[in-house]
């Protein structure tokens, strides 16, 4: 293979993603080529006329190859971006999304010194808080261990490991103790949605974060059959949903007897987040 600079070698790893079907491949070409090379992404544009090094054209190629069948970037290159902090990503964690974080910004309108984190996965919502609020401490649960060790690693990254305790744990099985804020981003898909989600989630990550295999609201009627025993006496749960689900969630906080249910929506103004309080 005659030397490549780097700008005609993107050229041709987009031409492949595309061919694949991947979406936005020029942007996932940039972001690889940055890897291989070792610069950050912002400093793409500026080797672009610069022959690439065998070594690294031959760590890109085998990098577009997984790409091309649709292996997230942010698994081949290790993290993920959310809330303004990278966060470590292995398959098996579910990717950190930008919905997610309109549940951050709805937590952080909120007085807490004590949360919970159901279902924490790579531990983006629960380090995250922590990181934001340096008086709070907080317990993150999954069922999943590769997927507590994930969470304790970024906990470490983020320097919150002395406030974070991370649980293997069936939802509430193993949790004790009370707190001001409940969250979680369970597995919100029914059976019957995942032949139609992406090859990146349905190929890729994890399924026991994407779907509870029933209709998709399983876990949010154990959320709201057990949440408010946990909770201090102004204490609230916040869940986020998928978009189509606003009204059952509610409905199913409602039932349970829960006070105060609100709907929140994302930036894209979609249903997105689940709130209640305890009772009166």
């Amino acid at each position: 293979m005659s030397p490549q600079t780097a700008a005609q070698a993107m050229a041709a790893a987009a031409g492949r993603l595309r061919a694949a079907g991947v979406p936005d491949p020029a942007r996932d070409a940039r972001l690889l080529l940055a890897h291989a090379a070792a610069v950050d992404a912002a400093r793409v544009t500026l080797i672009a006329p610069e022959e690439i090094a065998p070594e690294v054209a031959e760590r890109f190629d085998q990098l577009i190859s997984l790409r091309a069948v649709r292996v997230p970037v942010s698994q081949l290159i290790g993290r993920r971006a959310f809330y303004g902090r990278d966060f470590a990503i292995s398959r098996d964690v579910l990717d950190p999304r930008p919905e997610t974080e309109t549940l951050i910004d709805l937590a952080l309108g909120e007085d807490f010194t004590r949360i919970l984190d159901l279902g924490t996965g790579s531990g983006c919502i629960l380090v995250t808080l922590l990181a934001e609020r340096a008086a709070a401490t907080g317990l993150g649960v999954d069922l999943s261990e590769a997927a507590c060790l994930q969470a304790s690693a970024n906990a470490v990254q983020h320097g919150v490991a002395d406030r974070a305790d991370i649980r293997q744990s069936d939802w509430f099985s193993a949790v004790e103790g009370r707190f001001d804020l409940i969250l979680s981003n369970p597995p919100y898909l029914a059976a019957e949605e995942m032949a139609d989600v992406s090859p990146e989630l349905r190929q890729h990550e994890p399924e026991m974060a994407l779907t509870d295999g029933q209709d998709g609201l399983s876990i949010y009627r154990i959320i709201a059959a057990e949440a408010q025993g946990y909770l201090t006496a102004q204490g609230r749960v916040m869940v986020e949903i998928g978009w189509q689900q606003g009204e059952a969630v509610q409905e199913i906080f409602t039932a349970a007897g829960w006070g105060r249910v609100t709907l929140a929506h994302d930036l894209d103004g979609r249903p997105r987040v689940v709130s209640a309080d305890k009772p009166a």
